[in-house]
This record gives structure tokens, sequence and C-alpha cells, in this order.
């Protein structure tokens, strides 16, 4: 027995009646009063200078900021916690991205760093987090130290910020 095919007026299409004018809708214009016109990027307008790089290395998050004191760990840890993210150490000797193996586009040596010990599943109290740094200081006193946050659902590491910079770093 062969199927039936019946037509539906469901799946009908309103035919093309053309494109519609425009004379109804409002016309906008730009005033001259608005001084759009006078602006310009000349000497006497500063907004947009650029960061000075010279002597200026910024690493992860937090370093435009003043260094962290114990208590601002502390409450950035806490609010990792908070989040339902795995806090996690890691350390590196060099601390910053660069190229030394490969000039491939988007390839940099450095991105990834060592972790110290094993993520810290169900940690759920910010002064486990900072012993386990200050165990890291003692053991690598040379090297720089960052905690990151790692949502373990989505697969990603959602903050990271340099926890300890050795002595005499930048």
């Amino acid at each position: 027995m062969a199927p039936s095919v019946m037509a539906s007026s469901a799946t009908t299409v309103a035919p093309f009646q053309g494109l519609k004018s425009t004379a109804g809708l409002p016309v906008s214009r730009r005033s001259t009063s608005s001084g759009f016109r006078n602006v310009n990027n000349g000497g006497r307008i500063r907004c947009m200078q650029v960061w000075p790089v010279e002597g200026n290395k910024k690493f992860e998050t937090l370093s435009y900021l003043p260094p962290l004191t114990t208590e601002g760990f502390l409450k950035q840890i806490e609010y990792l916690i908070r989040s339902n993210w795995v806090p996690c150490l890691e350390f590196s000797k060099i601390g910053f991205v660069y190229r030394e193996n490969s000039t491939s586009p988007g390839y940099y040596d450095g991105r990834y760093w060592t972790m110290w010990k094993l993520p810290m599943f169900g940690c759920t109290d910010a002064t486990q987090v900072l012993k386990e740094l200050e165990e890291a200081k003692k053991a690598y006193p040379g090297s720089y130290i960052r905690i990151i946050g790692f949502d373990n659902v989505r697969q990603v590491q959602c903050v990271s910020f340099i926890a300890y910079k050795p002595p005499g770093a930048e």
C-alpha cells in the first residue's frame, strides 16, 4: 500500500508582496550641536593614552592592584570556593609567557605551569589553600606561585592570580 500525501494549509507560505515603504518611519538626523564634528585626537585631547610597558610587567588578574594581604587572599579563595571551583596551586620559575621553542602563531612557552600537588577537590576552607601556599613557598622560594580556580563541570579554568612572587621579582 502506497502512502498518501496530503497537502496541509499550515505549510503554505504567503506570496511575496514587495518591499515596504520607509516613508512612515521616523527620520533621525545627527545634530551639529552634539559636538562630534569637533573631536580630534590632537595634542589637546589626552583621553587615549597607552599604559607604559617599560619596567611595568603585569601577570594575572589582580596584578594591577596593590599586593593582597592575608585577609585579601582569604576573601579571593572564599569566592573561588563559593563559586564551586576547585582550588589549585601552580608554580613556575619564569612566571610569564615567552617564545623560545617555536615561532608559530599562537604558540607560547610558559603558558602552562607545574602543578603543586593535586587540585584540592572537596576543599571547603580557604585556610587549607593558604597552608598549601605556605608549603609551596618553602619548597620553591625562587618561583612564582599562582592560585587558580578550576570548574570541573565545564572543564575550564575560571580564575587565576599570582599569590607569591620571588624576592627580587619585578
